[in-house]
């Protein structure tokens, strides 16, 4: 304790904690509805597109890469929600097409960017080992403006969400326009997408998508306590694997998922058990 609290003096780290948890708090907001839409590869994707734009970024040397990143990440959600809906190619394929080719070309562009190191550079934006305890203060104001947003548009909308998460075709009916909705779950993960690769990196994004809502859905069946429970471990998980990564030396990314899957073994034993009782 002693030791955490003289960490908890320097800056960076509660820096490091804000963004954490309120990343964390998005991430599980938004992995409910996308988890149940069968949709959730998405954030895979698309943090696989911000790798790509972040290259870019890079070899041109832009000093607020946001400035690219976050405009192309959005555009490609928008593409991926479009082309999806084509019957001749399928939203899982459009996905891995789109993952796959920006993952590509942006290690390609990076290898003529003349990065000294190169290796620790990728390394770091692919498994977030480091980003996330080097952010500076306008950085963090973002992600605290950028949250209260996306909270807010779950907040307001959480009856409609609702609703085209779990019967498109009713929620047509009635007179909602499913497509718009669709359009804006897109959007607000394509933003958390580019928070969260500050914390995890572009390849760990999915885990705090996918983990906290399968975790909560092991133990409840409303969808408003699988949100609430949810929130609640995905925020204790990324608080935990912050400290322990400062604690232990360890990379923060790896760290918050490994947390992350120690909670969906504990949740899925407790839901088994009770189930079986």
């Amino acid at each position: 304790m002693d030791k955490l609290a003289e960490y908890l003096q320097y800056p960076f780290v509660r820096y490091a904690l804000i963004v954490g948890v309120l990343i964390a708090l998005c991430s599980s907001m938004l992995g409910v509805p996308l988890v149940l839409k069968r949709f959730s590869f998405i954030g895979d994707g698309l943090s696989h597109v911000a790798f790509g734009a972040m290259c870019i970024a890079t070899v041109l040397k832009m000093t607020n890469d946001m400035l690219l990143i976050m405009p192309v990440t959005i555009i490609s959600a928008v593409l991926i929600l479009r082309t999806g809906t084509n019957t001749k190619i399928k939203g899982d394929a459009v996905i891995a097409m789109i993952s796959v080719a920006a993952l590509a070309f942006g290690y390609l562009i990076m290898n003529f960017s003349n990065t000294p190191n190169l290796a620790g550079d990728v390394c770091t934006t692919l498994f977030g080992s480091t980003s996330i305890l080097t952010l500076n203060k306008a950085e963090v104001w973002m992600c605290i403006i950028m949250s209260i947003v996306v909270l807010t548009v779950f907040v307001v909308l959480y009856h409609r969400i609702f609703a085209v998460t779990f019967d498109e075709n009713f929620s047509r009916a009635i007179g909602l326009d499913t497509e718009k909705y669709n359009l804006l779950i897109a959007v607000i993960t394509a933003v958390v997408i580019v928070l969260a690769m500050n914390l995890v990196g572009s390849l760990l994004i999915s885990a705090l998508i996918i983990f906290p809502a399968l975790s909560a859905m092991r133990l409840f069946h409303s969808y408003a306590r699988v949100t609430n429970c949810a929130a609640v471990l995905s925020v204790i998980c990324a608080f935990s694997g912050i400290i322990l990564s400062i604690l232990a030396g360890t990379p923060v990314g790896s760290t918050i998922v490994g947390v992350n899957v120690l909670a969906f073994a504990v949740c899925w034993l407790i839901g088994h058990l009770g189930g079986r009782k």
